[in-house]
């Protein structure tokens, strides 16, 4: 039986905090749904918006790929390696926090608001030694193309990270079609539409919808209007 999960914007759990609005498509913190723990290795997809000067405070994480890319506006990330950095539109950010680590992360624009997308990832091997990386990408590379910015291999395209996952954006004209092939066997992709509207497998998406599947043939995506896609490529099993 194929096995489908289809994710209306309107049906993810939000979180106001003041500070920050949380769209978090998995359950997450105080949000809770059994059947929307995960999509294979793929484990949170939160599209956070945070105001000017305000963050996270340190908290730690372990055992876990953390994929940080803002949408607008400016983001300061500090860890207890010692690594500050700041982010912006255009650039990812990845975080194995292995054996352990704390971090913050703030919107370094005390007038703006910043808008992100972060991700988590089950690692495909635990106690690794934790580490940070960060990278810009040329936009003008994904327009009516699939751009790579995240692989398992560190002389590939994008940023590294320890789990078997592929990660694409791309910007589609209005009636552009693309096919993505999987680059590993038993993987699943997972599709998250940042603007516009798309059709893959036959459904319809909006935008801030997800899709996920188990495809046997190659992904096709035909682009219903002017859109950006996010295509995260993950496995069922690791």
């Amino acid at each position: 039986m194929k096995n489908t999960v289809f994710h209306p914007a309107g049906s993810r759990f939000y979180a106001d905090h003041g500070w920050l609005q949380s769209a978090q498509t998995f359950s997450f913190h105080r949000n809770y749904d059994p059947q929307r723990i995960q999509f294979g290795a793929l484990r949170v997809l939160n599209d956070d918006t945070v105001n000017g000067g305000k963050g996270f405070g340190r908290h730690p994480h372990d055992n876990m790929e953390i994929i940080s890319i803002p949408l607008k506006g400016t983001l300061e990330h500090q860890d207890s390696l010692g690594n500050v950095a700041v982010i912006r539109r255009g650039e990812i950010q990845v975080m194995s926090a292995g054996t352990g680590v704390y971090h913050t992360e703030f919107n370094k624009d005390q007038d703006e608001p910043v808008t992100f997308l972060q991700i988590w990832l089950y690692p495909n091997k635990l106690n690794v030694t934790p580490r940070y990386d960060q990278m810009e990408y040329a936009s003008g590379d994904r327009h009516n193309r699939l751009q790579q910015i995240l692989s398992p291999d560190p002389g590939d395209d994008g940023v590294w990270i320890h789990q078997n996952a592929w990660f694409h954006l791309a910007d589609f004209d209005k009636g552009f079609n693309a096919e993505y092939k999987l680059k590993r066997d038993g993987n699943g992709v997972y599709l998250f539409v940042i603007d516009g509207s798309v059709e893959v497998d036959g459904q319809a998406l909006s935008a801030r919808d997800g899709y996920g599947y188990w495809p046997e043939a190659p992904v096709l995506v035909t682009a219903l209007d002017k859109s950006s896609l996010l295509v995260m490529e993950v496995p069922e099993k690791w």
